[in-house]
């Protein structure tokens, strides 16, 4: 089984080096906010047929891992 993160690009020369989908000009930002709007995955992967569902899974691993980070208490 190979990583889903590796699903997940970053190229300093596309989309601003921000993190996307396979090499592909769709931001993980991007999926995370059509979800955050209340789209579902099946209507993303409708709207998107390029994308696999398993590119979705990856973008909230990413997201999930990024945020989760010490808060250190003063």
């Amino acid at each position: 089984m190979t990583d889903p993160l590796s699903r997940i690009t970053i190229d300093p020369k596309q989309c601003g080096g921000r993190a996307c989908i396979r090499g592909m000009r769709i931001r993980v930002i991007d999926i995370l906010d059509l979800l955050a709007a209340g789209e579902t995955v099946g209507t993303i992967l409708t709207d998107y047929p390029y994308l696999e569902s398993e590119d979705i899974s990856a973008a909230l691993q990413y997201a999930v891992r990024r945020l989760d980070h010490p808060v250190l208490a003063a």
